[in-house]
């Protein structure tokens, strides 16, 4: 009896160990194919099988390129809701004619012959009504389902021109310019249509140098919606930025990026790797490359929220001409501090320190006087004295450290609205 136990028990060990191995194979084997595209179940219950490279029915190769991008999933988030804004404009036509000096004389046909005047006719231009033309074009963004569009105020700058917003899916809308910010190069646009796909803004506050950056913009107004990818290659830059007709324009505290900004671009969004705007493109710098610049989006986000509120941007004033005081400029004029503001005249001679009726003059502020703080916050590059005024609202009380005649003293502002 007991060695029939012992044949048995050793028997069925033996069996256990046998089918174990070879359903841990057949399972090894079923993982490992499953990965390779082969399912054995399938192959079980006889489902033609696609193996990697190989098409089932007729041995047509298959080429699978799964690629999960985040830039990718980001474009694909955001380009609903960028637009090309076509900019027309009713001009002069103008018609060229030829004019006769001798006003078809037969006297001078009839000796020389009637291909005469032909010699002498001379070109002459007059204008025949006028037609509309495409004149230029950039880009925007909608940032409320009801037609709200944020672009540059650059793009949008001739009030006498029309301007027409087209769509990721070719359809048209005309386009009517709300507001110009009087500081920023930024404009808000407004379309008659609902339902419109919106992009998510960001905070430019929490940037970092290196972060991965995407641009997409009606690149050289005409490829629209052209994505670029760079990074962030530097933050708070100050650059005077201009163009053909427009002048110039002094930006504080943008966005330096090296992801691709071709002319047309500008008003574009600028994305972080989420697919939330933190920027709006807005310059590049001439004669170098991938050199671009972007508008934070948080200096956006007042914008529209004032035009939203109150039908029009408002700023706070203070009514000062004034310089950003660096080491430089400390050293060369032999003034006390290296940071701060000074209260200076422009160069033209109406151009005066203080603006007369401004809160600066009614605070008795004056030339050459240096705004070393504003609620206790330093003036300097990082926080110059238009960003740090532009953060307050007409109407909000201020006090400012100001060095007057190497003395600091304590000075209160109520500002006022810019107009």
């Amino acid at each position: 009896m007991d060695n029939n136990f012992k044949k048995s028990f050793i028997a069925a060990v033996a069996a256990s160990i046998i089918i174990s191995s070879v359903f841990g194979g057949a399972m090894g084997y079923w993982v490992s194919s499953s990965a390779q595209g082969f399912d054995l179940m399938d192959w079980f219950l006889g489902k033609p099988q696609e193996q990697e490279g190989v098409r089932a029915k007729d041995g047509q190769k298959v080429v699978t390129v799964e690629e999960e991008s985040a830039v990718i999933s980001a474009v694909e988030k955001v380009s609903p809701a960028v637009v090309s804004i076509i900019i027309t404009k009713d001009l002069p036509i103008i018609e060229r004619y030829y004019s006769d000096p001798f006003g078809g004389s037969d006297f001078f046909r009839q000796f020389f012959g009637d291909d005469f005047g032909d010699f002498f006719r001379t070109p002459q231009y007059r204008r025949k009504g006028t037609e509309k033309r495409e004149v230029g074009g950039g880009t925007g963004f909608i940032v409320s389902s009801d037609g709200y569009i944020i672009t540059n105020k650059h793009v949008v700058l001739d009030e006498e021109a029309e301007y027409t917003v087209l769509m990721n899916d070719g359809s048209k809308y005309d386009a009517k310019v709300l507001a110009r910010d009087p500081v920023n190069d930024l404009a808000v646009l407004k379309v008659d249509k609902k339902d419109l796909p919106t992009v998510e803004l960001g905070d430019s506050s929490e940037l970092k140098v290196g972060q991965t950056v995407i641009a997409i913009g009606n690149a050289l107004g005409e490829f629209r919606n052209t994505v670029s990818t760079g990074v962030i290659s530097g933050l708070s830059r100050s650059i005077t930025a201009g163009g053909g007709g427009i002048g110039s324009e002094r930006l504080i505290g943008v966005i330096q990026t090296d992801a691709s900004i071709n002319p047309g671009n500008s008003g574009g969004p600028l994305l972080n790797i989420a697919g939330q705007v933190i920027g709006i493109n807005t310059a590049i710098a001439q004669g170098a490359q991938n050199i671009g610049f972007a508008i934070p989006v948080n200096e956006v986000k007042n914008t529209y929220e004032s035009v939203k509120k109150y039908g029009k941007i408002v700023r706070p004033w203070l009514g000062v001409r004034y310089v950003q005081i660096n080491k430089a400029i400390a050293e060369s004029n032999k003034l006390d501090v290296e940071y701060g503001a000074l209260i200076i005249r422009g160069e033209e001679r109406t151009d005066l320190a203080v603006i007369p009726g401004s809160p600066a003059d009614k605070a008795g502020l004056v030339e050459n006087d240096i705004i070393l703080e504003v609620n206790g916050k330093k003036i300097d590059d990082k926080n110059p004295l238009a960003k740090a005024i532009g953060k307050f609202k007409p109407g909000d009380e201020i006090t400012l450290k100001v060095l007057h005649k190497g003395e600091e003293k304590e000075v209160k502002v109520k500002l006022e609205e810019m107009k």
